[in-house]
């Protein structure tokens, strides 16, 4: 459509490449522009702006001609402000342009582009006829900004409509179906690209491997990939980004090999999920090799393969280097966060992720439920109640107070900072309850010994109608076996066939153990050799635990060789065979142990308490005098050791587990760091505050005995969480009722 202008002289002129002549048959009557118009728009051919209105040069008029749809999609293309399109958009409509699909094609896309999804909308409902090309701009829209439903929305009513679909409108909708995901709506938008004849089209069929992938359906994924006629880098990037993100590292490390082979040129996205292939199988060193192919390739500054890097390295154990990645980003997004605080969490920098967190949220950024289960499991191992209960405040005033995982993740932390009752208070709050959520509280209950309130919530979520799972049964023989309940334990495990639930080594270990700490001994190893299944580490662990407290050394030392065949270089199974033969004063085989150990470059683990004071948390070890207040623990011990005897404690000499005098023997008993622990607590808080203290080994049964009497002596309660287990001692008792 051609249109004349009538144009003040003294403003500047139409570009040259708008500008024609005006036609010679055509008369200013037919051309002319009603006096009322008028407008102003920046153009992208000029600095200033440019005014078109009508009028006259003296006695001459000037008429220019152009083609309206280049002039106006020129404009369209260079505006940068709403203001801007709804100018154009308003002479279009003065001009009688609104019909033109071009146009407003072109005016839905740049609001796209510049963010308006309502204005984009808008104009499209205003036009009254689409056809595909403003169809696929507003589904192109939705989709671009990640309103999937209303993409797929639009899609239906195009179909209602009678408009055929093109080969850009299914890789937008397919796109809007992995987004959601939607694999029904998908499979139908699959049956169309059939139907339609779009089965070789590449980048259709690149869409139908994302859509099947990202709906966990890998298998359907594979087949689209291995039709395919041309495998473009999109493709192949789809297929093993699909197999990362379903759990198949294995299978995207492969054809990421058979790619390699092919010569296909490699790009960034395919290598962010090779690494994460590689971080999967923690296989290190060939995830450093790609980390040395993208600094070839100038790839290193990629905020998605920063991301990826520092996942690798985090997960990895390699920390330093996480930290490094982490701290190049400017602004690290949400997942970088996610990767750095998790990687702290899961490889033992447990105050690190805690104080990481502390930034990332006094940065004003918001955290999702992955960070907050990451932080939750940092504050589960830092193990300070206090530090709990500051975290279960912050979760309250989120929106995941009533999050099911998040809750479920409270409830562990609590039970792990000894805490069962505020883990209940999370129980009793969590609405929907699952399998998980009740599985988490009887697993908390059983860790701290409470074997009758774990199975009584066990009858509870029975008849809620939640059916228990592996964990549930877990919990439970966990619990039975801590408070030394034989018979019930059996039951429950036998009761696993019931809902089709195999038992797995450590169900089989927890029997073994319930037997075995009950005096069991004989009915524990025919037990063992009746398991359907090959018994591990943790079955033999178990038998040569329960073998070192009633001193069957014939029995421990077959034990042992099993562990020893299956796990070589694990110092903790010498240990226990050499705790066995100390039990037996068998001091010629104690050598013998340790010298093996020797042999096998092993040495035990050093043995070490922490107490948590005024929110902080303290270190001792074994004889530890480099504390500042050394002096002061050691006079509160003394006075403590002097109460004990006075009170008729008899130290357990045999917890020495050395062919030591008996002066040496209690000197040693009572320098043992959880002793420590409990000095410092005692001369650091107020009187009947509670001692919350942490070891890294098993107590052994001197400290055990001693801390119940000091309890009372102190009038404190005493809560010291073990390798195994949490002890509450109170009033001369402790809630293991001496079954641990």
């Amino acid at each position: 459509m051609a249109v004349t202008l009538v144009r003040r002289a003294s403003l500047l002129p139409l570009p040259a490449k708008f500008r024609t002549p005006a036609p010679k048959t055509a008369t200013f009557s037919e051309f002319e522009i009603p006096v009322s118009f008028s407008f102003t728009f920046l153009s992208p051919y000029c600095s200033s702006a440019l005014r078109l209105d009508p009028c006259y040069y003296g006695d001459q008029q000037l008429h220019y001609s152009y083609d309206s749809d280049s002039f106006f999609a020129s404009l369209i293309d260079g505006s940068t402000q709403k203001s801007h399109l709804g100018q154009i958009h308003a002479q279009l409509l003065v001009l009688g342009l609104q019909d033109s699909g071009f146009l407003i094609t072109k005016l839905v896309n740049a609001s796209s582009n510049l963010g308006y999804v309502t204005y984009a909308r808008r104009m499209f409902d205003e036009f009254t006829d689409p056809d595909v090309f403003l169809w696929n701009a507003i589904i192109r829209c939705y989709s671009r900004h990640i309103v999937f439903a209303d993409a797929l929305e639009m899609y239906a009513r195009m179909q209602a409509m009678g408009v055929s679909p093109d080969g850009f409108t299914f890789p937008l909708v397919l796109k809007a179906c992995s987004g959601l995901p939607d694999l029904e709506m998908g499979r139908r938008v699959h049956g169309q690209v059939l139907r339609h004849g779009f089965e070789s089209d590449a980048f259709v069929q690149n869409g139908l491997v994302v859509l099947y992938a990202k709906c966990g359906r890998i298998e359907r994924a594979r087949a689209v990939f291995d039709c395919l006629s041309e495998r473009t880098i999109v493709s192949w990037t789809s297929i093993i980004s699909g197999y990362a993100q379903n759990g198949q590292p294995l299978e995207a490390l492969r054809i990421f090999g058979l790619m390699r082979k092919l010569n296909v040129k490699l790009d960034w996205i395919v290598l962010v999920s090779v690494l994460k292939a590689y971080t999967d199988v923690e296989d290190l060193g060939q995830g450093t090799s790609v980390h040395g192919c993208l600094i070839k390739m100038g790839l290193e500054f990629e905020p998605d393969l920063l991301i990826a890097l520092t996942a690798m390295y985090a997960k990895s154990g390699q920390v330093m280097a996480a930290r490094s990645f982490f701290y190049q980003m400017k602004t690290p997004n949400l997942i970088l966060w996610n990767a750095m605080i998790s990687g702290y969490a899961k490889n033992g920098y447990a105050e690190e992720a805690v104080e990481l967190f502390r930034e990332m949220i006094s940065k004003s950024m918001r955290p999702d439920s992955i960070t907050m289960r990451s932080a939750i499991l940092a504050c589960a191992q830092v193990g300070s109640v206090g530090l709990a209960r500051w975290m279960d405040d912050y979760i309250s005033k989120t929106e995941y107070i009533n999050h099911v995982f998040v809750n479920t993740a409270l409830i562990d932390m609590y039970a792990k900072c000894g805490s069962v009752d505020y883990a209940r208070m999370v129980f009793d709050r969590t609405p929907n309850k699952d399998v998980v959520v009740w599985s988490a509280m009887i697993v908390g209950y059983g860790l701290h010994g409470r074997g009758r309130e774990a199975i009584d919530l066990y009858h509870s979520m029975q008849q809620a109608g939640v059916r228990p799972n592996d964990v549930t049964f877990l919990g439970l023989l966990t619990a039975c076996n801590h408070s030394g309940l034989v018979e019930e334990g059996w039951d429950l495990f036998h009761s696993m066939k019931h809902y089709g639930i195999k038992p797995g080594n450590q169900h089989y270990s927890c029997v073994v153990d319930l037997l075995g700490r009950a005096g069991h001994l004989d009915q524990a190893y025919d037990f063992i050799m009746k398991m359907p299944i090959e018994p591990g580490i943790s079955v033999w662990g178990a038998l040569l635990s329960s073998c070192k407290i009633y001193r069957r050394v014939t029995l421990g030392e077959y034990a042992a060789e099993q562990l020893f065949s299956l796990d070589p270089y694990n110092t903790g199974h010498y240990v226990q065979l050499s705790n066995l033969y100390a039990s037996a004063r068998l001091w010629d085989r104690v050598a013998k142990v340790r010298v093996l150990m020797r042999e096998k470059g092993l040495t035990k683990d050093l043995g070490h308490s922490l107490i948590e004071i005024n929110g902080k948390l303290q270190a001792f070890h074994v004889g530890d005098k480099s504390h500042p207040r050394s002096k002061e623990i050691y006079e509160e011990l003394e006075s403590l050791e002097r109460r004990l005897k006075e009170a008729g404690f008899i130290p357990h000499t045999e917890s020495v587990l050395h062919d030591l005098n008996q002066e040496e023997t209690e000197e040693t008993l009572c320098n043992h760091s959880e002793r420590l622990a409990i000095a410092y607590g005692l001369i650091s808080s107020a009187p009947r505050t509670t001692l919350r203290i942490t070891k890294n080994l098993r107590a052994c049964v001197n400290c055990h005995s001693a801390t119940k009497l000091i309890s009372k002596l102190v009038n404190r309660e005493i809560v010291v969480r073990d390798a195994k287990r949490f002890h509450h001692f109170k009033d001369g008792r402790c809630s293991c009722g001496d079954y641990w």
